[in-house]
């Protein structure tokens, strides 16, 4: 694998700004299926396997994806062979897409070792994942200046058992016009307001831990900030939000949707931390959207322009995620 890109100046953009939007699906693409975090449960790869096939796509699997690391076994296999797995599919000519197995940990170990040259240089592909899968999604981002999917994944439990969840995937990747307007009938205002600007975000403790690396975002500045997180407890988010204000992370951003604390203890201790950390901001805040680790788990584009409206409890595209 060519030795990846580490001198200054290849950023796309290390703040918010309008992305590369990649070409939709279409019945029989080549979608590619990748595992950048932690091992795979075969049984819940096949099953992923046989709805994406149900969609008359044709799912190919890299050649790591069961792998399981050697000594550590929260990882599935070498960080090496998850970059080299994740930067030959998207490198093949022949993929369309590049949808994560599963989440777990280790997405951070393996970024900066993907050839982001070639990743460039090969153009916009369609990338589906979501929770650990945020550090690779910043990543796109900021070093290949492209949207992507935060959505379930292709053995996440969710997925396999959900029928909304599978068919906002479906929509997103087909049809991408018809779910332009986001948000389950569970969302609601935290904080008042209606703001533009293009959406970023993810697993907040994973925004959190990429502060300060070198291809890190500098700033959520303009941005409609996406969060959610999993087996956080109350006063561990405080800490993570904390240290994104006080980082000056948050400066400047223009609203914040936030999805699902699924394991992070009773909502309503979470609802205050999120509420006294982001209250103060001063922008539209809308809580409980439907993406993330619930049980619905929404299929939101990253790097998108729309706006966030609290009273209405919605997120509008301004254009489908999708070309």
């Amino acid at each position: 694998m060519t030795r990846p890109d580490t001198e200054a100046g290849t950023d796309t953009d290390r703040g918010v700004g309008r992305l590369v939007r990649p070409p939709r699906l279409r019945s029989g693409s080549r979608v590619a299926v990748v595992a950048p975090s932690g091992p795979v449960p075969e049984e819940r790869l096949r099953a992923g396997l046989d709805i994406l096939r149900g969609w008359d796509l044709e799912p190919v699997v890299a050649p790591h994806v069961l792998d399981v690391h050697p000594v550590l076994g929260h990882l599935a296999g070498s960080d090496r062979d998850r970059a080299r797995d994740l930067t030959e599919a998207w490198c093949d000519p022949s993929v369309e897409a590049v949808i994560c197995a599963r989440g777990g940990y280790g997405a951070q170990r393996m970024v900066d070792l993907v050839d982001w040259r070639a990743v460039r240089a090969a153009g916009p592909k369609v990338f589906v994942g979501y929770s650990d899968v945020t550090a690779l999604h910043e990543a796109f981002a900021v070093r290949a200046g492209q949207v992507t999917l935060h959505g379930p994944m292709v053995a996440a439990g969710t997925f396999l058992t959900d029928p909304r969840t599978r068919e906002s995937l479906r929509a997103t990747l087909f049809e991408p016009e018809t779910v332009r307007t986001l948000g389950l009938d569970t969302a609601r205002g935290l904080a008042p307001g209606r703001a533009r600007g293009v959406t970023l975000g993810g697993c907040v403790s994973l925004l959190a831990a990429d502060l300060a690396t070198p291809h890190g975002r500098a700033s959520a500045r303009g941005g409609l900030l996406l969060l959610e997180d999993v087996g956080e407890e109350p006063y561990r988010l405080d800490r993570v939000l904390t240290q994104l204000l006080r980082s000056g992370w948050l400066d400047g951003v223009a609203g914040i949707g936030l999805g699902s604390w699924a394991e992070c203890g009773p909502y309503e201790e979470v609802r205050a931390v999120l509420a006294d950390r982001l209250g103060a901001l001063g922008v539209p805040v809308v809580e409980e959207m439907g993406f993330g680790h619930g049980e619905t788990a929404l299929t939101v584009p990253l790097g998108v322009p729309g706006v966030l409206d609290a009273e209405e409890r919605t997120l509008t595209l301004d254009v489908p995620a999708l070309s």
